[in-house]
C-alpha cells in the first residue's frame, strides 16, 4: 500500500472483474435427512519452488455445504508424490479425528468418507512397512 505500482492496479482490476463475474455464485444450504461427513484432499509434489515442500489442500462438507477447508505447505520435504500424498493423508486424518470429536460434542455423530486420488498413498496407509523411515503420525480412524 505504501508503494503501489501499475502491476498492483492490474491485479486489483483482475480481482474486481472476477468478483463481478461470480456475484451469483454461492453455497446453498438445504435441510436434508441424512448428513454425510465427506472430506476431499490432495497434495502436489514439491509445489513450493523456494524450499521444495509440497502443498496440501483439503475440505470437509457436512450435508450440502463445506464447513472446513485448508491449503498449506507441508512441514517436511517429501521425496516422492506418494510420500507427499501420504503426509497429506496423515494431516487430514488428524483433522478428521478432531472434527469427529467436535461433532460428537454437538451430539452429531455422523458417518463419513474421505477421498484421495493416489493409489500408492492408499496402499502405504494399509501397510506402513513400505515406508523406509519412521512414521511420526499414523493413520487410524475409528468409526
Amino acid at each position: 500500500m505504501h508503494c503501489p505500482s501499475e502491476e498492483h492496479l492490474k491485479v486489483a482490476k483482475r480481482v474486481v472483474r472476477y468478483i463481478k463475474g461470480t456475484i451469483n455464485y454461492g453455497i446453498k444450504f438445504q435441510k436434508i435427512q441424512n448428513l454425510l461427513f465427506v472430506g476431499y484432499f490432495d497434495s502436489d509434489s514439491g509445489g513450493s519452488l523456494d524450499d521444495m515442500k509440497s502443498i496440501l489442500g483439503y475440505c470437509f462438507s457436512l450435508g450440502m455445504g463445506i464447513f472446513s477447508w485448508c491449503s498449506k505447505k507441508q512441514e517436511i520435504v517429501a521425496q516422492s508424490t506418494a510420500e507427499a500424498e501420504f503426509i497429506a493423508a496423515t494431516t487430514v486424518v488428524n483433522q478428521v479425528l478432531w472434527l469427529k470429536k467436535f461433532l460428537i460434542d454437538l451430539n452429531r455423530e455422523e458417518k463419513g468418507s474421505m477421498f484421495v486420488d493416489n493409489q500408492t498413498a492408499i496402499t502405504i496407509s494399509h501397510n506402513l512397512s513400505f515406508m523406509g523411515k519412521p512414521i511420526i503420525l499414523t493413520l487410524s480412524c475409528s468409526s
